[in-house]
């Protein structure tokens, strides 16, 4: 099985074409498609990681909840923090890995498995 190291918390396992955890091995996912889909997901309140620093409630140097919303993502197994985005409220979650599968499996010397035919019913 040969694991690859993408982030800090994310590999993928080239020949199942997996996204996992890089400290527990929790499968997130197909690698071609995004490994969020696989995460357990928190959305914050950024006053709560922000604090407010100063007296005045408009110009505190927190981030405006209405402008902007934090948004967690977690090992659905070891519930280690692999990510997390800052995006205006509505907005999409972002797919900010996309690998070239094919390219990494080639390059590693990694040949797909064939694929079984389907047996026909008697």
């Amino acid at each position: 099985m040969i694991r690859i190291r993408i982030t800090e918390y994310l590999d993928i396992e080239l020949e199942r074409e997996r996204w996992c955890c890089n400290r527990c091995g929790a499968d997130l996912g197909s690698a071609r498609e995004p490994w969020k889909k696989g995460a357990l997901i928190r959305e914050r309140d950024p006053r709560e990681i922000h604090l407010p620093i100063g007296p005045s409630k408009e110009f505190n140097f927190s981030f405006d909840p209405d402008w902007m919303r934090i948004v967690e993502f977690y090992c659905p197994k070891c519930a280690v923090m692999i990510d997390n985005e800052y995006l205006p409220p509505g907005h999409p979650l972002t797919w900010d890995i996309q690998l070239d599968v094919d390219a990494l499996k080639a390059k590693h010397g990694v040949t797909s498995a064939p694929k079984r035919r389907a047996r026909r019913p008697r």
